[in-house]
């Protein structure tokens, strides 16, 4: 669709949108003044959308450093009365935790909410945490959408609950949330909160001073967390609110129910209109604080109970609670008895057969698989690992390491390689295997440090530009100062590449599009210290490889920056492609083998450039011993 309509789409509208898109249009009619983001699949899409409609919908947006820098910006706007929104995926959420548990305590004035997108069954992600642990842990609301409709409603929504409570409210999505589609009908969009001040696109607030509210010292804190466990019991005894949790009949007077909520309700709901079970189903949309009246109202009347969620079994704990405390006889099915399994993400093939461990009615004739076509397509279509770009300069940069290691006489399995989260982390893969080890965002850098110390072994660091900027100033400084030895490349590819194209401050443009002071990497390793800082274009082996050689001879962070855009950057200068002069080509395939870009293949025994992929950075004609490659 056109972003503009979700800025300028009027009520009774109807538009086919995706989770991400409705997420937008929601904030956007809930009155949004300030958003923040740092960008993180399966969320990208609303800070991409945003970047684009921030000025005409009157509202301030930026792609913050970090998530905790992200949540720190929309907290303080929220405590200025002004209605603020950020969103991560759910490992941003561990970055933003220090101040995000804390934003809790001291509460907001306007409406705040977090939205969080967590990724079952990893498709982008280093791990499949579940955010509703963090809402339990920091006494947060969590409203759990389960399609685009009821995102766009639980955004407005959630607004309202937060100015309600004054704090802060958590909408959880998940990828297929996240990235469904589904008809959305659009509703009023509500006046801002705050005031127009001229030179600005958006409003601004006012902060009312009151430490005793907002500054968590001992004293303050014990009192702060009070308040906040009254507010979380105020929405639990809340009727209404309540309300907003559904009970779907499958069956009139159905003896089986389910308890479900977000995606996996939707499996469930398939599952059991689909094989006619006499069930019926508390959907629940509010699923913190846990509605234990409401729970034991919808089960103490059942022969027994499936808890369908995905990731982890909390819900289901929640339910096991309400069967002790109210002294009930039902059976509870869910992860903790194996009845579903404890990972990944459900589908309807996985919660049928849940089911079927228990009431034993399904057999091939009355219940065929949902998802069986989908397998037969897999199994028929070509694999295709995934792969750094023709021309990217990151496979330069390891191709340049390897050979300074070996014109360095040092023996690869010596040296270890410290990687990072971006595109940059497929240096897993051969021919690289420039991989060995990794924690999170900027954790190479970090880890550096600490293989440095507990090892004698050559470190190497790999960290993308966005990612330096994300956390990484901190450890480098932690390596210079601690006195190790080992090097950290930041390749910096002018963009933050993996998630879609957003800016970083290593770029002249800011969030919305407007010209902003570009941060030096190379003034950044400077100031901190580091002994030997050099920027490099990876694109020219012979300096690449020269320039490692000097910093494996270096003692103390050797920072080498290797700056070349992305081939992804819209505009990239694209150069002429190149073709194989098959009378030097002697088929020697270190072409293939060394590099493997997907420009450059072997077809009946000849070496072939795709010259439709090929963007001619000549990195293949610098390795070529014959002179082999000649441009077009």
């Amino acid at each position: 669709m056109a972003y503009d309509q979700l800025v300028n789409g009027k009520k009774g509208e109807k538009h086919f949108l995706l989770g991400n898109e409705a997420a937008v249009r929601g904030a956007i009619e809930a009155g949004l003044s300030v958003a923040a983001t740092y960008p993180g699949t399966p969320s990208s899409e609303i800070g991409n959308i945003l970047s684009f409609i921030a000025k005409d919908a009157g509202v301030y947006f930026e792609f913050s450093t970090n998530e905790k820098v992200a949540m720190e910006v929309a907290a303080t706007s929220a405590v200025s009365g002004l209605r603020s929104f950020t969103f991560m995926k759910h490992v941003g959420l561990n970055v933003a935790a220090d101040s995000f548990v804390t934003t809790a305590y001291s509460g907001v004035k306007g409406g705040m909410v977090i939205l969080v997108a967590d990724d079952p069954s990893v498709f982008s992600s280093q791990n499949e945490q579940d955010t509703r642990n963090y809402a339990r842990l920091a006494n947060m609301p969590v409203l759990e959408p389960s399609n685009p409709q009821e995102v766009k409603d639980m955004m407005v929504y959630g607004f309202q609950l937060s100015e309600e409570l004054e704090i802060p409210v958590i909408v959880r999505t998940t990828t297929r949330v996240s990235h469904m589609r589904g008809i959305v009908e659009f509703g009023d969009i509500q006046s801002q909160k705050g005031k127009s001040v001229e030179g600005k696109h958006y409003n601004i607030g006012y902060f009312k001073k009151d430490p005793k509210a907002y500054i968590p010292v001992p004293a303050n804190a014990a009192g702060m967390h009070k308040r906040l466990t009254e507010k979380i019991e105020k929405l639990q005894n809340n009727l209404s609110a309540r309300d907003i949790n559904e009970v779907v009949e499958i069956k009139d007077n159905a003896k089986i129910g389910v308890i479900s909520s977000s995606s996996a309700y939707n499996y469930a709901y398939d599952v059991a209109v689909l094989d006619n079970l006499d069930m019926k189903i508390l959907k629940l949309a509010l699923s913190y604080p846990a509605p234990y009246d409401l729970i034991y109202e919808f089960i103490k009347d059942l022969d027994m109970v499936f808890v369908v969620e995905e990731v982890d079994p909390i819900c289901e704990r929640e339910v096991l609670l309400t069967v002790g405390m109210n002294g009930l006889n039902i059976p509870v099915h869910g992860k903790l008895d194996k009845t579903f399994p404890m990972v990944e993400e459900f589908n309807c093939d996985i919660v049928r057969d849940g089911f079927n461990k228990i009431l034993k009615y399904a057999d091939e004739n009355i219940s065929p698989s949902h998802t069986q076509s989908l397998e037969k397509v897999i199994e028929v279509l070509p694999t295709r690992a995934p792969t750094l770009c023709a021309g990217c300069s990151h496979r330069a940069t390891y191709y340049g390491v390897k050979q300074a290691l070996k014109e360095s006489n040092i023996n690869e399995e010596n040296v270890i390689f410290a990687s990072d989260i971006g595109c940059y982390t497929l240096g897993i893969n051969p021919p690289y295997n420039v991989a060995d080890y990794l924690l999170s965002m900027s954790s190479s850098i970090g880890d550096g440090c600490g293989f440095a110390m507990a090892t004698d072994q050559k470190v190497i660091s790999f960290i993308g530009d966005s990612t330096f900027f994300h956390s990484g100033v901190s450890p480098l400084i932690n390596g210079v100062h601690n006195k190790q030895n080992f090097i950290v490349t930041i390749l910096d590819n002018r963009i933050t590449a993996m998630t879609g194209g957003q800016p970083n401050p290593g770029m002249p443009v800011d969030g919305m599009g407007d010209e902003a002071p570009e941060i030096s990497i190379r003034e950044l390793a400077l100031a901190s210290g580091a002994s030997f800082v050099r920027v490099i274009n990876p694109l020219n082996l012979k300096q690449t490889v020269d320039t490692y050689k000097k910093a494996l001879e270096n003692d103390g962070v050797s920072v080498i920056i290797a700056k070349s855009p992305c081939t992804l950057i819209k505009g990239f200068n694209k150069k002429p492609p190149v073709k194989v002069n098959y009378d030097k080509c002697k088929n020697c395939d270190t072409c293939v083998n060394s590099l493997a870009c997907p420009a450059i293949s072997k077809i009946d025994g000849k070496v072939v450039v795709d010259t439709s992929m090929c963007n001619g950075c000549s990195i293949c004609s610098q390795i070529c011993n014959y002179d082999a490659f000649e441009t077009i």
